[in-house]
């Protein structure tokens, strides 16, 4: 399945909260992360996220498609995608 997950979080908890997204998903914007990921490590990161977060204050989306090619994405400016950094488990 594909997957966009969008945060907002305490200033806090963001370096936490980036460096574990960082293990399932590829960061596009400061705060976005998409990728193509299966339903098992999607529940892992949900866990894991779930771990780190206040729910009382923090935010965390998961847009989620059953495959990329029913999606599209657009960009003006700066492309920041980079498949380099993403930390494959």
């Amino acid at each position: 399945m594909f997957v966009i997950m969008v945060y907002d979080v305490n200033v806090k908890r963001v370096a936490k909260v980036l460096k574990t997204s960082r293990r399932y998903l590829l960061r596009v914007q400061n705060s976005v992360f998409e990728g193509e990921i299966t339903p098992g490590l999607l529940n892992a990161l949900k866990r894991d996220l779930d771990k780190i977060i206040d729910e009382t204050e923090d935010s965390v989306l998961f847009y989620i498609w059953n495959h990329q090619s029913y999606s599209r994405r657009d960009f003006l400016g700066v492309n920041k995608t980079s498949w380099e950094s993403i930390n494959i488990l």
